[in-house]
């Protein structure tokens, strides 16, 4: 069965509501925005290879009171698991690939774990990002290591001419508030954004009775968090520019570790970058980068013996080197880049604490005579691995004026992570890197402000590393499967809908044919959003299918759905009311066995962002 017999009747409803919209058609440049994580240079969104999503600011704004990582999971093949509310470790699977397969970067900026091997994604501050890239598919040939499922990329507010403040004001459920506030400004040469935020909650009981380690305690487990960024920019000629970039957040979080114990830690990530970019000539473009990112989990409190108290670090330390240049056939794009990850822990030390990954890449991509084409290939030495080549090749057609095929190729890999190599008791230092092939066939039909997206993919790795103790590499692992996706406009409403069918699973190894571990296999999700004059009101419908705890597939987590209400009120010009009612039919349910999920929630915010 596709999916549970009641949301099967949700999806009958939906589906034909969302794709009958597709019948009047008005401007689409609100559907062709400019990206630049799908090639490394800017390249409209119809001209992408890739499927690319685009979150600008107001869709933060509308999704108030949920995770960053909830509000990416109600996005086209997109999935995660959360082991609670707001500051709880949270995975991200694109694709039904691994939490380890996507790359994080702010700015440019790579922003993980190197000793789990994740994205950093449960403590950035939510009121410094401008907008969000979601780019699908493997990403390694233009950006190394973890990308094999694809890379998000977010991007912070910066300044501009003028003078332009916003103020937050936000009060919830569960004792939730969060106060924000900022300005962008410019004047010449000179531009700056300033943006700080202050968000705490009690929160709820992360774990439940079914948590399968004895961790489980009623008592609420809250959050707090300070976190702000800095963005300076400079022009230091008509065409070269310098910047330089300081985003902080440090949250506080309670755990559950045993009946009646206390237990907390603390979140801290920080970046500062600064960046130099501008035109050698007519042709040729040049940007040089120095980065550091910070990323640290400190236990501050404890009754278990696992894990340590004290702080595990994270450091890393980019340099890299980019270049483009216009050519007869396109964009060529060359870089260098260095990566250097610095880790550390208390008690026993890694084995080995530190590596270095230096890169070059080559790339093109370009367009002409209804056709585009987009080649990449990299070299990276990883000082623990040696070499890695990794290349993509993808080309699209516009067949007719309304539809555009698109056929994609790549390779990928995919390096251990500290803790899975080196944490005592726990890593295997004889791990090899996971190596990916992966194929995409797309077709994309678009008329004026409608358009419909359907893909085939097939995402296959070998020397997949299980997620537990003491992991070794399995043969292979697959996941392949068909995604469909709407975006369009009628009259004053906003539609987008999409329908995944993803088959995440084992290839090789004593759990072969078996269901990759918190992926459901189907999941359908839909939005509307209605604007006239002072009001605005909109819906988010998430439905996904059952999905297996373990590896072994014993453990079955149930299927659920959740809808979020939402609607805004600007009073006065410059002054915005707005009221969110997220998981409006209080449905319990289970990203990860024996861990909560927030219910029926209520929030309240004012919002002062002049408009001129």
């Amino acid at each position: 069965m596709f999916l549970l017999s009641s949301r099967a009747r949700v999806l009958r409803c939906i589906a034909p509501a969302a794709l009958g919209a597709i019948a009047a058609s008005v401007h689409s440049e609100t559907l062709d925005p400019v990206v630049v994580t799908a090639t490394r240079t800017p390249v409209r969104v119809s001209e992408a290879i890739a499927e690319v999503t685009v979150l600008d600011r107001a869709a933060l704004d509308r999704a108030t009171g949920r995770t960053l990582v909830e509000l990416l999971a109600q996005q086209p093949g997109l999935q995660f698991s959360s082991n609670g509310g707001l500051g709880k470790t949270s995975s991200l699977f694109i694709r039904g690939l691994e939490a380890r397969h996507t790359l994080l970067l702010l700015d440019g900026v790579r922003v993980g774990s190197a000793t789990v091997g994740t994205p950093s994604l449960d403590n950035l501050p939510l009121e410094a990002i401008d907008r969000i890239e979601i780019v699908r598919g493997p990403m390694s040939s233009l950006y190394g290591n973890a990308a094999m499922g694809g890379v998000i990329q977010v991007f912070t507010r910066r300044g501009r001419e003028g003078v332009h403040p916003n103020a937050k004001l936000t009060v919830g459920s569960n004792r939730y508030g969060q106060a924000a506030g900022g300005v962008a400004f410019g004047q010449g040469a000179f531009d700056a954004a300033v943006q700080v935020q202050h968000t705490e909650t009690r929160g709820f009981s992360a774990t439940n009775a079914n948590e399968p380690f004895g961790l489980h305690d009623p008592d609420d487990d809250g959050f707090r968090q300070n976190g702000g960024s800095v963005r300076l920019g400079w022009q230091l000629a008509p065409e070269w520019r310098l910047e330089g970039l300081a985003v902080e957040s440090n949250g506080i979080t309670k755990l559950d570790d045993g009946p009646g114990t206390t237990a907390k830690a603390k979140l801290h990530n920080s970046i500062q970058s600064l960046r130099a970019d501008g035109r050698v000539t007519d042709d040729w473009r040049t940007w040089l980068s120095l980065a550091r990112s910070v990323d640290i989990y400190d236990a501050l409190a404890t009754d278990s013996a696992f894990p340590f108290l004290g702080a595990t670090g994270n450091v890393q330390r980019q340099i890299g080197w980019e270049n483009t240049v216009a050519t007869p056939i396109g964009t060529a794009l060359a870089l260098l880049e260095r990566i250097e990850q610095d880790v550390s822990r208390p008690e026993t030390p890694y084995e080995v604490s530190e590596r270095t990954i230096d890169a070059l890449g080559l790339g093109l991509n370009g367009a002409a005579a209804g056709h585009s084409w987009q080649a990449s290939w990299r070299h990276d030495r990883n000082s623990q691995f040696g070499s890695q080549n990794t290349g993509a090749l993808g080309w699209g057609y516009q067949v007719a004026p309304a539809w555009r095929v698109g056929a994609s190729a790549g390779t990928s890999f995919v390096a251990p992570s500290f803790n899975q190599l080196y944490y005592p008791g726990f890593g295997n230092p004889d791990l090899q890197p996971e190596k990916g092939k992966h194929a995409e066939l797309s077709l994309r039909w678009t008329l004026g402000e409608h358009s419909l997206r359907a893909a085939w993919f097939d995402n296959r790795y070998r020397n997949f590393i299980p997620s537990g103790p003491l992991p070794e590499n399995v043969p292979k692992a697959r996941s392949d499967g068909i995604a469909l996706s709407y975006e369009g406009h009628v009259a004053d409403v906003a539609l987008a809908a999409s329908l995944d069918h993803v088959d995440p699973r084992n290839v090789g190894g004593s759990n072969a044919g078996k269901q990759l571990p918190r992926r459901a296999k189907n999941a359908l999700k839909a939005q509307a959003d209605w604007s006239s004059g002072a009001y605005s009101a909109g819906a988010t419908v998430a439905l996904f299918s059952s999905r297996f705890d373990d590896a072994a597939n014993t453990t079955r987590l149930a299927g659920y759905g959740t809808l979020d209400l939402r609607t805004d009120w600007s009073f006065m010009p410059d002054w915005a009311l707005g009221l969110r009612l997220n998981n409006a039919g209080g449905k319990a349910y289970q990203t990860a066995l024996g861990y909560n999920q927030p219910g029926r929630e209520g929030y309240l915010t004012l919002r002062y962002a002049p408009r001129r």
